[in-house]
């Protein structure tokens, strides 16, 4: 389960992109959820995705 706090789950989200996921559909995948929720809740916090860094910014 991903964290709800969004600092938290900025944190959690980009290292695992990071480190294991080649794209935010793959994570998006193997945690139950979509990219638009996820992007969702990060943009609730300020953050954007961007595709080019498969990062949140």
């Amino acid at each position: 389960m991903l964290p709800q706090d969004p600092m938290i789950l900025y944190s959690v989200v980009n290292a695992r992109l990071r480190d294991t996921y080649p794209d935010l559909e793959s994570f998006c995948d193997d945690h139950d959820t979509t990219p638009e929720a996820l992007c969702a809740a990060l943009a609730a916090a300020g953050f954007t995705y961007q595709p080019e860094l498969n990062q949140f910014r």
